[in-house]
């Protein structure tokens, strides 16, 4: 291993770089969605809304600040601004639109820390095949000088330069690799998971027109 990466300096460096990058963001992001795939939002969106039906709003605002997780805490900011404006509003589309308010710039928030270092692994997926296409280029280029200003050419001496020379785009390949897979799937895992706070801000500011509107009738 390390005589591959002697023979492809000095774009070995930055190579190696974004393979420590990408192997770290990796296993944070995995921590950090393998602890929010262990909340069960449907749960938790119905606990809610049954405290909220008794009366509970204090309970309920507990159980989100003890849930981990975004879509409890776009809840939590939603719950707080309902309970803030909910006898100062005077009609309840009025209401209705502060906690909607509250909730979508609080979920921005909460979708870029689960999508956070994200464009890590998009950056390393994209510019590593660069990197090691870069170096095989310069590698071929001193290979072949070289062999201009000796007195023979051999075939030997041809193979060990360009396969000298590819070490680099392997490993770019590889290490792209290694990056946008994991890329596509936390993608994929984000995307799921906004899905789930929409999903739950929608019920909560359901049940809040539903029981506002009653008691306007």
């Amino acid at each position: 291993m390390l005589e591959l990466i002697v023979m492809g300096m000095p774009l070995m460096i930055p190579l190696l770089i974004e393979s420590v990058l990408t192997l770290a963001v990796t296993i944070d992001r995995f921590v950090a969605f393998r602890a929010n795939s262990k909340v069960d939002v449907r749960t938790l969106r119905a606990k809610l809304l049954a405290m909220l039906e008794e009366g509970k709003e204090q309970e309920a605002l507990a159980l989100c600040f003890n849930t981990p997780g975004p879509v409890s805490a776009v809840l939590a900011a939603g719950l707080q601004s309902y309970m803030k404006h909910r006898d100062i509003a005077r009609r309840v589309d009025s209401l209705r639109a502060v906690v909607q308010d509250a909730m979508e710039d609080y979920s921005q928030q909460a979708v870029q820390a689960v999508e956070n270092r994200l464009n890590i692994l998009a950056f390393v997926g994209s510019s590593a095949p660069l990197f090691g296409m870069t170096g095989t280029v310069t590698g071929m280029i001193a290979s072949f000088k070289a062999l201009a200003g000796a007195a023979s050419m051999e075939g030997t001496a041809v193979a060990n330069g360009i396969s000298e020379a590819l070490v680099t785009t392997a490993a770019g390949l590889i290490i792209a690799m290694g990056a946008v897979i994991p890329y596509h799937y936390f993608t994929s895992r984000a995307e799921r998971i906004e899905t789930e706070v929409v999903e739950a801000a929608a019920a909560l500011l359901d049940f809040i027109t539903i029981r506002h509107a009653q008691l306007e009738v």
